[in-house]
This record gives structure tokens, C-alpha cells and sequence, in this order.
């Protein structure tokens, strides 16, 4: 289980970075057309925003999986491993906890915006689009939280 979940973990940053590398293609290129023939890429800042936003959600997982996540160790530096897992798995239960409400409210924010056909202000994007996307995206990510908290549980029973 552990060595498919890193491996679609690792699919889906890889997926982020592609689609991070895309935006930075689309910046220059408005930025190019800006500078020669005095017109942006219509609507690029929107687009943009929403490549990062799916770009984010598609790296969480394989951040929480290897543990990249940022931690303040002052005061556990020299703790002992069981206690570094104990309080580990308490910030896991914390961060899965955001992570199943933030994809509740992905859901009820969906919907809104399908219903009152919600577009962008440029381009006319319909904004409802990105959410069932990001939504895979977090449903994973509670996924990759759910076994890290069982991770830090097992070492701190050991």
C-alpha cells in the first residue's frame, strides 16, 4: 500500500510541476507578447491562478508522504523518537481533520458555483470547472494524511 501510494504521490507532484512549468511558459510568453506587439495573453493572471491552485493540490500529497512538510523543532529537538511520533501523529490528526473539511467545502463551493454559473472576469472561465479536479486532488491528499497518521501511530507504540 505504502509503495503505490508513494508512487501516485510522486505521479501527481510531477503532474504540479508540469503543470507549474506551463504557467511559467504562459507568463513569458504574455510578457513577450506585451513587450513586441504591445498585447498580453488575455486573461493570463486568471489562468495562472487557477494552474497554481491545481498545482498545489497536486503536490500536497507527495509533501505529507515524504514528510517535507515544514516543523518547528526547537523544543523537541532532543525529545525522544517517541515523542517526536506522539506529537507527529497529533499534528497528522490536526492536518487531516483541515484537509477533510477544507474537501467539504471544496464540494458546497463547487456547487455554488455551478448553480449560479460563476465565470471569470476575463476570460468568462467557468469557475466551477477546477473544483472537481481539486477535490480528487485533496480527497488524496486526506488519503496520504489518513497513512502517515498511521505511520506516526505504529512508531510511537514502538
Amino acid at each position: 500500500m505504502g509503495r503505490l501510494l508513494h508512487a501516485a504521490a510522486r505521479a501527481s507532484a510531477v503532474f504540479g510541476g508540469l503543470v507549474l512549468f506551463a504557467m511559467a511558459l504562459l507568463v513569458a510568453t504574455s510578457v513577450a507578447l506585451r513587450v513586441t506587439v504591445g498585447r498580453p495573453i488575455t486573461g493570463d493572471f486568471e489562468l495562472v491562478g487557477i494552474g497554481t491552485g491545481v498545482a498545489v493540490f497536486a503536490m500536497l500529497p507527495w509533501v505529507q508522504l515524504t514528510r517535507g512538510n515544514v516543523i518547528v523543532d526547537f523544543f523537541t529537538l532532543r525529545a525522544p523518537a517517541r515523542v517526536k511520533a506522539v506529537l507527529d501523529a497529533a499534528g497528522a490528526a490536526l492536518y487531516l481533520a483541515v484537509a477533510a473539511i477544507l474537501a467539504w467545502r471544496l464540494v458546497l463551493g463547487g456547487i455554488d458555483m455551478y448553480q449560479f454559473g460563476e465565470r471569470s472576469m476575463t476570460v468568462g472561465f467557468p469557475r466551477w470547472t477546477t473544483f472537481p479536479l481539486a477535490f480528487v486532488l485533496l480527497l488524496f491528499l486526506v488519503v496520504a494524511i489518513a497513512y502517515t497518521l498511521y505511520e506516526f501511530i505504529r512508531e510511537a507504540r514502538k
